[in-house]
């Protein structure tokens, strides 16, 4: 037998810990905005590193079976250099266009300091140059313009942040998980009429870290589960009809239960038969009622958006509101908080939920309306007239330029009725009007708005489920080919009362700093009158064979 000498490794006695993220960023920052002070020309007045991290696991399954299983972990940097000073600097709108510097580069996942501070150098000697660049056109542009109406800085001063709470770890989709999946979506896929269909399971862990030349070093982040379930098909006329409800929560252990969400599949399946035997509608103006869920999708669009402070120093926007501060712009018995630190409401998990906004600004309720009366904006570091500070709504997803956005909506009523009472009121006021009928959207897919002042302000939401609701009793109708279109000033004065039960929409946003999660809550609404236009489809034919299960 052949001696084998025992091989003996000496090892250290604790393996020293990586320097945390926020270390090395924070070291890099003041060593490149030393230099910069030094060497450059203009000098940065201010610079801040923000690295979004973000770990995903999203599955989906059709027809019984799971199409994908994706996991990610990635992270992101976007580095803010501001030269010039406050009152002018690079950031400065003009003729309504905005300059992005950051590109949300990529970085290393390990906490290895030389290769992180590798790609944080790069990053600032390019957004450095890009910046300098700028301030100088801006200048230059400035001799040759008439001076802008609101003359408020670019930057505002704030006090700094620091706190450092990493978000907990969230359950992730196991076996029993992804055998749920399978199962439902072969329920649904093997609904009348269905050509395709999809249950996406989505769990998301963001953390953020900033850290900035004021002194602000955060670390902070959410969780997120969303259950979406999906079905299309097409009518005879051509027309693509899809049906879908979807569940939020922090963690899955928070979702509704297992009998609740295969509930939800099969009421997807019918809603997307009924769509498909339904006639379709006619242009038309008459009394209605929106669900709660189609209530807040209608507040975001029309009045959110234009409540966010930079679209009131943006003068290619339509301004709206803009000098409308201390005015009535709603019914006297409504009042709109945006509270972004508000974690549930109705027990449902609000997707605008976070502690500091982008721009490192500690999160809190503000209150844009108060019974019918415009206070405030929606505020970030970007002063207007008026409004020197921010408010805690500077926002962007990673590699987008921040701005003003919204994040939970929240509608507050002070006359309320029953729901049954509600359907009550349309019905008379269907009769007043002498209309065949009104109308009730229950669901709503979301929908979008022109702002700027080019174009018309206008908006669009796009409903799902609409009912035709008779006066005679007739039993309610479902139609589809409906879009909810409109005017701001116009719609707010439509609105008669609201229900006394909120109802929650959540989603995400897309604007100028890119898509941000949002919530929309508020009871439903009946409104006098709103406006309905047919919707553009297609004129393909539905498939000329018959499905294969119909053939089994």
């Amino acid at each position: 037998m052949r001696l084998i000498p025992l091989l003996v490794v000496s090892l250290p006695l604790a393996a020293a810990s990586p320097p945390a993220l926020l270390d090395i960023l924070n070291d890099e920052l003041q060593r490149n905005f030393s230099v910069l002070k030094q060497k450059a020309d203009p000098p940065p007045y201010y610079m801040a590193y923000t690295v979004t991290e973000e770990e995903t696991q999203i599955v989906s399954a059709s027809l019984g079976t799971l199409t994908s299983n994706h996991t990610t972990h990635l992270r992101y940097l976007d580095v803010t250099i501001r030269v010039g000073n406050s009152k002018l600097d690079n950031y400065h709108v003009v003729n309504g266009q905005r300059s992005r510097f950051t590109s949300g580069s990529v970085i290393p996942l390990d906490n290895v300091p030389d290769a992180i501070r590798q790609k944080v150098w790069l990053e600032t000697d390019r957004t450095y140059r890009l910046a300098a660049r700028r301030l100088i056109e801006i200048k230059s542009n400035a001799q040759s313009k008439l001076k802008q109406e609101d003359d408020s800085d670019d930057f505002s001063i704030e006090p700094p942040s620091v706190h450092e709470e990493p978000p907990p770890r969230p359950h992730f989709p196991d076996e029993q998980w992804t055998g749920l999946l399978r199962k439902w979506s072969a329920e649904l896929s093997n609904t009348s009429g269905v050509l395709n269909s999809n249950i996406v399971l989505a769990v998301e862990r963001e953390t953020k870290y900033l850290v900035s030349t004021e002194g602000t070093r955060l670390l902070h982040g959410r969780t997120f589960t969303n259950i979406s379930i999906a079905a299309r098909g097409k009518a005879s006329d051509g027309m693509d009809l899809g049906a879908m409800q979807d569940f939020q929560s922090t963690d899955l252990d928070r979702l509704p239960s297992p009998e609740a969400i295969e509930a939800a599949v099969k009421r997807v399946g019918t809603d997307l038969a009924g769509l498909l035997r339904a006639p379709t509608v006619e242009p038309f103006i008459g009394p209605a009622i929106l669900s709660g869920r189609a209530a807040g999708v209608f507040f975001h669009e029309i009045f959110g958006h234009r409540v966010e402070g930079h679209r009131q120093k943006d003068e290619a926007e339509g301004q709206t509101f803009t000098k409308a501060i201390g005015t009535a712009v709603l019914p006297d018995f409504l009042s709109v908080v945006f509270d972004p630190t508000r974690k549930t409401i109705e027990s449902t998990d609000l997707n605008g939920t976070y502690s500091y906004d982008d721009e490192g600004i500690k999160a809190g309720p503000v209150t844009v309306v108060d019974n019918g009366i415009l206070r405030t904006f929606l505020m970030s570091r970007s002063p207007i007239h008026g409004f020197d500070h921010s408010n805690g709504h500077g926002r962007r997803q990673p590699g987008a330029e921040v701005v003003s956005r919204q994040s939970n909506l929240i509608v507050e009523s002070k006359k309320t009725v029953p729901e049954k009472r509600l359907r009550e009121m349309l019905v008379a006021e269907i009769k007043r009007q002498h209309k065949p009928y009104g109308l009730y959207f229950e669901q709503v897919t979301g929908g979008y708005t022109l702002t700027q002042r080019r174009g018309l302000q206008a908006y669009t939401v796009i409903p799902l489920i609409v009912y035709r609701v008779y006066a005679d009793g007739h039993p309610d109708e479902l139609v589809r080919g409906a879009d909810i279109v409109g005017t701001p000033l116009s719609s707010f004065a439509k609105i008669l009362v609201t229900s006394d039960k909120l109802e929650v929409f959540n989603g995400y946003c897309g604007a100028e700093s890119g898509q941000v999660p949002v919530s929309a809550v508020s009871p439903a609404l009946l409104v006098s009158e709103i406006e309905i236009q047919k919707k553009d489809h297609s004129l393909d034919r539905p498939p000329l064979l018959s499905a294969p299960t119909e053939e089994k």
